[in-house]
């Protein structure tokens, strides 16, 4: 979902919200204390956060699972599906998948590595490991008790920290950021913080650090005029990006998150940015909701992180393999 302005505030509509909130985080808390979870009988590394939206967990999930197969570990992703139809388990073929039936986001991991996607988690795991996966990556289920993790990396956008403090619907938070802090095994901090986020993390957990930035396409787009769509979570961050790059952005466009695009949407942005002498550019993660037919007129712009210290890094994957 597209984050809400108020999320970010302590306004009347928060405060209207909260009984709501309350009753969401009593359900959430309920369904930790009564269910156990189950054993992928090989090792689960959860990528996670605690906000709705836009923190930067996909890129963070993307580069840990690259070096796990790089220190030789068939790693396998598993997600919900977020978006999709498909309940899975389900191995992601993305010659014959698409978003409308798997998501956006097992898309962009299946492209990289072997991708299940399962409502039940305990029941994608499996079939993972049945398929030879040494290792599984979950690129969300945070928030899911039923798979056990052996480790939680909980992402944290520097700049965003937890918003308004509040539960969904009052704010972003998906969990108490106590609760859900309490079963993290490390913290990931993308960007500067900017809003004391350091301060709310125990002493115990490991902190790695780190920065999101542009992939190689960014070199095609410094100095260029450009039209920019977005259907994420923050599409604020992506235009900023652009803008940071030396992109003159003459017009952006903003969609619900996880949007289908439509062939009438389409012309529409092409023929603006024909009109405006301008290139069309997205996000990687709304490249995949567009028709290929389309594909080749849009610039796509992809993200990374770079870790401040990939030592300390290394030594946690390390721990998870063993």
């Amino acid at each position: 979902m597209q984050t809400p302005v108020f999320w970010n505030e302590h306004g009347i509509a928060a405060r209207l919200l909260n009984p709501a909130s309350v009753l969401f985080g009593a359900v959430g808390r309920w369904r930790w204390r009564w269910t156990n979870p189950v054993s992928a009988n090989i090792p689960v590394l959860c990528v996670g956060n605690l906000v709705a939206g836009g923190a930067g967990k996909t890129p963070v999930a993307l580069s840990l699972a690259s070096r796990l197969r790089a220190s030789g570990y068939a790693t396998h992703f598993l997600s919900r599906g977020y978006g999709g139809a498909v309940r899975g388990p389900h191995r992601v073929d993305n010659d014959c998948d698409g978003p409308a039936n798997v998501g956006d986001e097992a898309l962009l991991l299946a492209a990289v590595s072997p991708t299940w996607v399962a409502r039940n988690r305990v029941a994608g795991a499996r079939a993972a490991a049945l398929a030879g996966a040494e290792v599984i990556v979950m690129d969300d289920g945070f928030q899911n008790p039923s798979l056990l993790k052996d480790l939680s990396v909980v992402v944290i956008d520097g700049a965003y920290g937890f918003g308004n403090q509040r539960l969904i619907p009052a704010g972003p938070l998906r969990e108490s950021v106590v609760d859900g802090l309490a079963r993290a095994d490390a913290v990931v901090i993308l960007g500067a913080d900017q809003v004391g986020v350091r301060e709310q993390i125990p002493k115990h957990l490991l902190v790695l650090t780190g920065q999101i930035v542009a992939g190689p396409e960014r070199l095609k787009l410094v100095g260029r005029r450009a039209v920019a769509f977005a259907g994420i979570g923050r599409p604020e961050k992506f235009f900023n990006m652009l803008e940071d790059l030396g992109c003159e952005l003459v017009d952006r466009h903003i969609f619900p998150d996880h949007h289908l695009y439509r062939e009438h949407e389409l012309l529409l942005l092409a023929d603006k940015a024909h009109r405006l002498d301008s290139i069309l550019v997205t996000t990687a993660k709304d490249a995949v909701r567009v028709s290929k037919a389309f594909r080749g007129l849009i610039e796509v712009l992809t993200v990374t992180v770079s870790w401040d210290d990939e030592n300390a890094l290394d030594t946690m994957l390390g721990n998870l393999s063993h």
